[in-house]
């Protein structure tokens, strides 16, 4: 009878994804890797990268690298500068998306093969039929998922600018590289008002940031990915969707069609996780994280290019629209680990670090990642003030009203250093009369 039912499944075109009851789940990861590089080659061109495009980066970072020397405490990493093509970015992005995503498959795959527990009415209508079943959903399971996996990673590898847009050290090797998607880097640029070097700068200037913070601060990427890690190994799948797809399953017509419209249940409906109160306070420490990592980016690259480029503004716009509409990144992390980021934090996050450096300087402000016990809390993103004075309120301000308290702030604090400013050149102008 197995041989029977294999043969079936393989004339349905379901062998594939059921696989060998007998393999690992999590040990199939080429399919997955297929899958990516499959709708990666669907998206259109994605021709190999060129000496010059590798040049034009590397002068870009050195740039990049004088700019933010005077913008955070943080030095530069001198690590490794590459340009990927979309397939390459999913090579070597493939190992750390195994490490996330393997939680997720093994829960899968257990959900799977507990859907057939304790099924009477199966041994009943057809003995030994759920000893079959058992190791086969189990793999299968697993196998599903990575599909749905490779599809989510193909699809944020034809829109992610860089290594670490995602917010995430997804390299995996011990030293970042820093690395520029060219092909999608010009799909972002297509219809900017900004020539292409300042594009090409301005995103150099992020991944550096990125990639400063990360070397800085040791326990930042680890402790990312290991919430990551929890939040997806807690994910308990929605058996009762499962058991809807299984109850119109009659296991005495083992048909292809029968076959094939569980099969297409299954796929519609299993992937529906439920938060447990434990997952719910990883999915904000970790969307903290993120936030906060995003909110210094757009500070500091906002310091490093206030005097030299007139267009990082309108590029920082164009980067919170991305981030708030088209978020590729978000949308593939709500596919893999039900992930959903908020962008307002992001904003929240910007302004607690100006406030800090108005308060304390850049050097105070980059302090605050020497630990995580002293990092900000989401309750922090909620009283930036609070939390730059120390004094942290019971209740914090409305939104609105904190967001025009430190405008004014920053507005003052600029105010005067201008007044500082002229002062020090009228002096100068003193000193030059009367010499």
């Amino acid at each position: 009878m197995m041989n029977q039912v294999r043969q079936m499944m393989s004339q349905m075109g379901l062998g594939g994804m059921f696989g060998d009851p007998e393999a690992q789940p999590t040990s199939q990861w080429e399919p997955i890797r297929d899958v990516a590089r499959r709708v990666v080659a669907a998206q259109g061109s994605d021709p190999s990268t060129s000496a010059t495009q590798l040049s034009e980066l590397r002068d870009a970072v050195r740039l990049a690298d004088t700019w933010l020397d005077g913008a955070t405490a943080f030095p530069a990493t001198g690590g490794q500068v590459a340009v990927w093509s979309r397939a390459e970015w999913v090579e070597q992005t493939m190992p750390t998306w195994r490490r996330l995503i393997e939680p997720v498959a093994d829960a899968m795959s257990e959900a799977m093969a507990d859907s057939m527990s304790g099924g009477e009415g199966l041994e009943g209508a057809l003995p030994g039929l759920d000893a079959f079943l058992r190791p086969l959903l189990k793999s299968s399971g697993a196998q599903v998922f990575g599909l749905q996996a490779g599809q989510a990673i193909g699809t944020l590898a034809a829109s992610v600018l860089s290594a670490t847009e995602a917010g995430l050290p997804l390299s995996g090797d011990a030293e970042q590289t820093l690395a520029l998607v060219p092909t999608n880097v010009a799909a972002f640029a297509d219809g900017l008002d900004q020539s292409t070097d300042d594009i090409r700068l301005y995103l150099a200037l992020r991944e550096v940031a990125r990639q400063r913070l990360f070397a800085a601060t040791p326990w930042l990427g680890p402790q990312l990915l290991t919430l990551v890690e929890s939040y997806a190994r807690g994910i308990r799948i929605d058996l009762s969707s499962l058991e809807s797809a299984m109850g119109s399953f009659d296991p005495t017509n083992l048909t292809p069609e029968s076959m094939k419209e569980m099969s297409d249940q299954l796929q519609g409906t299993l992937f529906e996780p439920q938060q447990t109160n434990e997952q719910k306070a990883v999915l904000e420490r970790l969307e903290t994280l993120l936030a906060l990592i995003e909110g210094w980016v757009d500070e500091v690259v906002a310091q490093a290019t206030k005097q030299w480029m007139p267009s990082a503004t309108a590029l920082a716009e164009t980067m919170r629209r991305r981030r708030a509409t088209s978020g590729p990144t978000e949308a593939t992390f709500q596919a893999l680990v039900g992930l959903e980021l908020r962008p307002r934090r992001l904003r929240d996050a910007a302004n607690l670090w100006a406030a800090l450096r108005e308060a304390r300087g850049t050097e105070g402000r980059d302090d605050v990642w020497n630990h995580p016990d002293v990092v900000p809390t989401a309750a922090d993103l909620d009283d930036p003030l609070g939390f730059v004075s120390g004094e942290r309120s019971p209740a914090a301000a409305p939104v609105d009203d904190l967001d025009a308290e430190l405008a004014r702030l920053l507005e003052q604090a600029e105010q005067e250093r201008d007044a500082e400013r002229r002062g020090d050149e009228e002096d100068r102008g003193d000193d030059n009369t009367g010499g």
